[in-house]
Parts: C-alpha cells; structure tokens; sequence
C-alpha cells in the first residue's frame, strides 16, 4: 500500500481534499516568518528552561518544524546540554546510528578515524541539502533532529533550512501530481553500502513525502551519485521541481551559521551546509542528536 493511500480522508494531504488543504495552507503561511531572526530564542541555561523560554521555542516549532537558541554555555563541550534540552520536548529515542559515539550523540568535526573518512559530514566539505536519516529503515525514520554548536569553523559552516512543510507547498501548488510521485512506495531508493564486498547497509526504497501520527515527515537527499529515482517522467519533474527550489532566493530559506553555544532544535527540517576553514587548534565542532519521535510541543 503507497503511502498516499494511507492518507485519512479528512487530511489536508489528502490529494482529493482540496478545502482542508486550502484551510491548513492559509494558516501554515498567516505571519510565516521571511527572516532567519525570527526562528531565535535567546536562552540562559538549556537543561532547565523557563516556562517562557519553552514557549517561546514551542511557539516558533509549531509555525515553522524549528527553533535556533543562543544559550550562554559558549564553547562547554558537555554533551547534555543538547541532550537535556531535547528531552524537555519529549525527545529521548536517539538514533545511534554508525557514525554515533557510544552514547548516541554524532561529534561533527573533520575526522580521520577509521570508518568515517568515507562520509562528508566528517570532513569540511559541503553537504548538500537533505533530511537525516533518509537511509533509515521505513520504520526507523528520524522525526526529530538537534544541532548544537561547540565551535564554529573558522570560516563557512553555513546552515541553509527549509521547513518540509513549506516544501510539500510550494511543490503541491505548482502541481499536485508532483506530490502524488513523491509519495509512491518506490519514489527514492539508496542503494546498499558496501565496503569491500561487505554489505554495510542494505538498499533502502520508499517515499519522499509520507504521513504518520506525528504529521508530515519528509525523507530526501539531493546527492547526484548512489540514488534512484523512479523511472518515470512526473517524477523526474517533480525532483527537479524541488531542486529549482531549493537553489532559488526563496525568502522561506534561512541561512545562518552557528556560533559557539547555540543550536538548532527542529523536526527534521531540509538543511544543508557549506564548505568550511578550520585553524589548527580551533576546529569545528557540532553535537548531532537524530530522534525516532518528533517534537512534543505541548507541555
């Protein structure tokens, strides 16, 4: 069964719906912000947030899937900072994925350590845009994604966001049956990781767009090599369609780079980065923490 055909009828991702889409689309955009300023939240301590601080990053995550804070830990490299934050709006499931340390967390720094020299994310290289964890199993997909700053490069790390939501917009009112090709069972498939004649992963296939009890979740990236997109042509447009987008002026596209404590709380929103200059002794350094739940935005 597609994931189109899993939609309930009074869903404004319901294809055929087209007042609820109409009503949920008008308040999606009422006051949607066109800044980047306007995502941030300045925060004092974020293992214990005030009521008006949570509201304040509640508030923002509700409008736009994400929140940028500025804390006043600077360069503290304790790891449950981010942690301790994230758990406030009832993320806890973390995806200890392979390029995780042993406690779940992901260390975003330019590495040569065994293993990870094969990924971009590891070296200051750009990385194109996307959503994580889009090689994740169908049941195993990342809702939630936290960034926290330890150290800013030198020079680039740039951080362009799209909200899916905005996304599924822009692409449903240029054409829907954009939306109905994203959502097919077999629209994108990450062929398997080998390294060495060893299976590291098995081939992953599934949709672009999907709905489940959390809302819209969206699985994509805009690498050029070990992808696959259904062979079909509404489905080449659609693609190109979003990719048109995401290179355009769109004032719904944030830039911003974080500094030493800040970070980025969200529901898994598009981003991508820029290529980056470390100086020796003062290297880059994020804490990525990917969540199976989303955003608990009701306390």
């Amino acid at each position: 069964m597609s994931a189109s055909m899993l939609i309930k009828h009074n869903s404004p991702f319901d294809l055929d719906n087209h007042q609820a889409y109409e009503n949920w689309r008008n308040e999606k955009l009422d006051n949607y912000p066109d800044k980047a300023e306007q995502l941030i939240v300045e925060i004092n301590d974020p293992m214990q947030l005030t009521e008006a601080e949570h509201q304040a990053i509640a508030q923002r995550c509700k409008k736009t899937n994400m929140t940028v804070y500025i804390s006043k830990t600077k360069d503290n490299p304790d790891k449950r900072i981010a942690s301790t934050l994230a758990e406030q709006f009832g993320l806890r499931a973390l995806d200890k994925n392979m390029g995780a340390d042993d406690d779940g967390i992901t260390s975003l720094q330019v590495s040569d350590i065994a293993g990870r020299e094969r990924y971009i994310p590891y070296s200051d290289k750009a990385i194109h845009w996307h959503t994580d964890g889009y090689y994740n199993k169908r049941d195993q997909q990342i809702h939630a994604l936290c960034l926290h700053c330890v150290r800013p490069a030198h020079e680039g790390g740039i951080n362009a966001l799209l909200d899916h939501e905005i996304a599924y917009i822009k692409l449903r009112d240029e054409n829907p049956d954009y939306i109905h090709a994203l959502m097919s069972d077999n629209a994108m498939t990450i062929p398997a990781n080998i390294k060495d004649n060893v299976i590291i992963r098995p081939a992953r296939c599934g949709p672009v767009f999907s709905i489940s009890d959390i809302g819209l979740h969206m699985r994509y990236t805009e690498r050029a090599q070990n992808i696959e997109w259904n062979d079909n042509p509404i489905t080449r447009e659609a693609v190109s369609a979003l990719e048109n987008l995401l290179h355009s002026d769109d004032p719904h596209i944030y830039r911003l780079t974080l500094q030493s404590g800040w970070g980025l709380i969200s529901n898994n929103v598009l981003h991508d980065r820029s290529a980056f200059t470390d100086v020796e002794d003062s290297s880059r350094l994020l804490y990525r923490l990917r969540y199976f739940e989303g955003l608990n935005l009701h306390k």
